[in-house]
């Protein structure tokens, strides 16, 4: 074969090998140890990277590190977890109060409540620390990326990753491409979540992407069906799945979300798209001016146990 014409395979693949890119991922930085900051640690840890969680108080931090120990304490009752795997995620997860312990992340994401300044003011200060190859994740679900990004000096490394809760038990994360988000990001992104053992779909930026923007009405409608009296909860949850072969039903799905949450899921949509189907249903608003947050408080349109069991009955 002639040397002048010669092609070696890396002159033709070049740099674009991502799985050495994935391999590099050594530390993973989350911002707000809620119950999503949890799940979301749980899913990385247990796929072999380690984990700096970054809380506000010390308080936060032993409610949230009481909280996931408990939660896998259950899965070990239950036979899918072992003693021994909970112990290996449990080491790879280390926990801070100071950002600047987000310095070596090689991610970092932020999973703090939908609140446009808060996150702001986050990613500002993440784009003071973080490496400069570092990609910034929000786990927004209807916050405006692009708006967010405006705070940064890497528009082109913010990207959205809305993970849906319980994190470690659904295979599905929403990547989210805000305007300037750059194509080596997202293909970046989808092999991380592809690591940690999620289906990454990509979406463009959009009020409700695609999982929150479909749900929503369904929640609402069921809410609506409800407060007119037309059947009972355990009702419309035994139609539902049975008439649709669903796993859960609405009013059980909107506790597991957490009722204050989903209230500002439809808050947002209504303000942004203003649409009647995301108008929060009454009977939504005073369950959570009642402080009957669903799973998380024990009780929502049912009652739960300290193992957030639904109580039958």
């Amino acid at each position: 074969m002639a040397e002048e014409n010669a092609v070696s395979l890396s002159d033709l693949l070049g740099d674009v090998a991502q799985p050495e890119e994935v391999d590099k991922i050594e530390l993973v930085a989350i911002i707000g140890a809620g119950v999503m900051g949890q799940g979301i640690a749980q899913a990385i840890s247990s796929s072999g990277i380690d984990v700096v969680m970054i809380e506000q108080k010390i308080e936060n931090v032993n409610e949230a590190k009481g909280h996931l120990t408990r939660n896998m304490e259950h899965e070990i009752a239950r036979w899918a977890m072992t003693k021994s795997e909970m112990k290996v995620i449990m080491s790879r997860i280390q926990w801070s109060l100071d950002i600047n312990d987000a310095k070596d992340a090689d991610f970092i994401i932020e999973a703090v409540g939908e609140n446009f300044e808060t996150k702001q003011k986050i990613f500002s200060a993440l784009d003071r620390v973080a490496k400069p190859d570092t990609i910034l994740v929000s786990n927004t679900s209807t916050l405006s990326l692009t708006k967010i990004a405006e705070t940064t000096k890497r528009p082109e490394k913010i990207i959205g990753m809305h993970f849906l809760n319980p994190v470690p038990k659904v295979n599905l994360v929403e990547v989210v491409k805000a305007l300037e988000t750059s194509d080596d990001t997202v293909a970046r992104t989808k092999a991380f979540a592809n690591k940690i053992g999620k289906r990454p779909i990509e979406v463009y930026e959009y009020p409700g992407f695609v999982t929150t923007r479909v749900i929503v009405p369904y929640l609402n409608e069921a809410m609506y069906v409800l407060l007119e009296g037309i059947a009972s909860a355990e009702d419309i949850e035994v139609a539902m799945k049975l008439g649709y072969n669903l796993q859960i039903g609405p009013l059980e799905l909107a506790d597991n979300i957490g009722l204050d949450e989903l209230l500002h899921w439809m808050q947002e949509l209504w303000n942004a798209l203003g649409e009647p189907r995301y108008r929060p249903c009454p009977i939504l608003r005073q369950k959570v001016r009642d402080k009957k947050l669903g799973k998380k408080s024990g009780e929502g349109f049912f009652k739960y146990d300290e193992n957030e069991n639904k109580i039958e009955k």
